[in-house]
């Protein structure tokens, strides 16, 4: 049976701004089954919900609430209005950069775990690149699950790369067992590797990305590899060298006419 294809409504962020619910609209238009939020704009979480449902699509996953040690209150009272038992956290290049701060992130992270554990929720973790760089031959991602036993992994596939360094289809292999969520992103893999910085908290590459089957990730590989326990594969382009809306649209027909992914259309 065909797993459900999402979208990270990250990807459309710049369109979210003038109108969400018009955004909302056109991913049920074209297909999807699912939207991942990050971030709810002028709706609150069960508004948001509502008109999701409403349109025929589910909430699978969110990056909105994100576990911050500071604000797990507030994340597992937006996933309970959303239905999950899952929550997302995530880390910066800074947080991943030697042993001490892989330690330390580790710790951050068993802490949150454990109270969210505590309240039924589960905890899954969304990478970039610098988690599948390595220290002494040795992948930091591989390390920091060493010490993180029950954290679940929602695995970018394309980022699991790092720029061409790792095969996407060897990672998912890799972290298979915990692997809960997929995100997929297409591109040329072996890019320049720009300078890292913080754009109101998130990380800035602007390299190029394009639409799905049209860049050099082996989408089929990775969807014949994909553990059972995924719920979905969400497609999420930061970026995207066509409109964005053009974008999703040929991903989502790429993912479903290729009998890779469920969508309602």
């Amino acid at each position: 049976m065909l797993k459900p294809i999402s979208v990270q409504l990250y990807s459309l962020r710049e369109e979210a701004k003038n109108d969400f619910v018009g955004v909302l609209k056109k991913v049920a238009d074209i297909g999807y089954k699912g939207v991942e939020p990050a971030g709810f704009w002028d709706l609150e979480p069960a508004e948001f919900k509502k008109i999701v449902e409403d349109l025929g699509m589910e909430i699978y996953s969110a990056h909105s609430p994100w576990a911050r040690p500071d604000s797990l209150d507030v994340a597992m009272e937006q996933a309970n209005i959303l239905d999950l038992k899952t929550i997302v956290c995530g880390y910066g290049a800074n947080d991943f950069v030697d042993m001490d701060a892989i330690k330390r992130t580790a710790e951050t992270t068993n802490k949150m775990q454990e109270v969210l554990a505590k309240n039924g929720f589960t905890l899954f973790q969304h990478n970039h690149d610098f988690e599948f760089a390595r220290i002494d031959g040795k992948l930091k991602y591989e390390t920091y699950f060493e010490l993180c036993p029950e954290v679940k992994v929602q695995m970018d596939c394309f980022w699991s790369t790092n720029f061409g360094a790792e095969d996407a289809v060897e990672m998912l292999k890799k972290f298979s067992d915990r692997t809960i969520l997929m995100h997929i992103k297409d591109g040329l893999l072996k890019q320049k590797k720009q300078e890292q910085k913080l754009k109101d908290g998130i990380l800035d590459r602007k390299i190029e990305l394009r639409a799905l089957g049209t860049g050099e990730l082996d989408i089929k590989s990775l969807i014949e590899a994909m553990p059972e326990q995924v719920s979905t594969v969400t497609v999420e382009l930061d970026y995207c060298n066509i409109d964005m809306f053009e974008a999703i649209e040929i991903s989502y027909k790429y993912m479903t006419e290729n009998g890779f992914l469920a969508g309602n259309k």
